[in-house]
């Protein structure tokens, strides 16, 4: 299961979408998280995620690679499902009573699917952003946005590059995990059975060499970064300079038209008598 987790990974590609400029690309991600929490029923949810199902096409990254990517999180949507299911509580009769203490309306089982949805949407959604782009384009897109920052005194370098090594590391630390477990099992080592507790203890063996390698690796990029001389971003060049284009500005205007295009789905789809909504 580990080896499914894809976030961090960069797939390079020719595409529209590996094409646009990181500075767009990450603010209409930020407007595609926004366009996800304002959609409000049914209808709003898979406009959004069609349009991002289109995205995809667009970039060539696969769709099976994309829901190979969601089993990790099954976990925490089956959580978040069950949350929703048992502590919403409608107007009506419920469906199901038990003892008056176990009790499941109509509105809690409308708001887990929505919500199952909506997470896996958004993990979908964004994922596309370091699918198309390279970690040296999305530190120097998050620096520049974040350079009126540096008026007030604030390391908007360090702070880009800080988060951008830690997002490049996932995807790293993720293969060591796996390599340490298969270590830890062709040793003899019962990883998968046993209740939660057992299998609690069981992954000290593998927590303690990850960290032990974890640091290793921080320390030998610190060693490298030193080696070439880095003193954080005062006085820096670029090798690739980031330039906005006509494609940039018709992308986000699109995107616009599409938010604009929600806010009236979630205006005038009462008005129409359309059920599911979710409050």
């Amino acid at each position: 299961m580990l080896k499914d987790i894809t976030i961090g990974q960069f797939f390079p590609g020719n595409s529209l979408i590996h094409r646009l400029d990181s500075r767009f690309k990450i603010i209409m991600d930020i407007a595609y998280v926004v366009m996800l929490f304002t959609a409000s029923n049914y209808l709003g949810l898979v406009a959004v995620g069609l349009f991002m199902i289109l995205l995809y096409i667009m970039s060539g990254v696969g769709l099976r690679l994309v829901l190979k990517s969601l089993r990790p999180i099954m976990p925490l949507i089956a959580i978040t499902c069950i949350l929703n299911l048992f502590f919403i509580r409608g107007s009506g009769e419920p469906l199901l009573n038990i003892g008056g203490v176990i009790m499941i309306y109509p509105e809690g089982i409308t708001t887990s699917i929505f919500m199952a949805v909506r997470i896996m949407f958004l993990i979908i959604g964004m994922s596309l952003l370091t699918y198309t782009t390279s970690p040296i384009e999305l530190t120097d897109a998050i620096e520049r946005l974040l350079s009126p920052l540096k008026k007030l005194h604030f390391p908007v370098h360090e702070l880009a590059m800080m988060m951008t090594i830690a997002l490049r590391f996932i995807p790293t630390l993720i293969e060591e995990t796996d390599k340490i477990m298969s270590a830890q099992k062709a040793r003899g080592a019962n990883l998968d059975t046993g209740g939660l507790m057992k299998k609690a203890k069981a992954l000290i063996p593998v927590m303690i060499p990850l960290f032990v390698s974890a640091f290793k690796r921080a320390n030998e990029l610190a060693l490298a970064m030193e080696c070439r001389c880095y003193r954080g971003g005062e006085g820096r060049t670029r090798m690739k300079q980031l330039h906005s284009g006509l494609k940039d500005y018709i992308a986000l205007a699109v995107m616009a038209l599409f938010f604009a295009e929600l806010i009236l789905l979630n205006i005038y789809i009462p008005y129409l008598g359309i059920p599911y909504m979710v409050p």
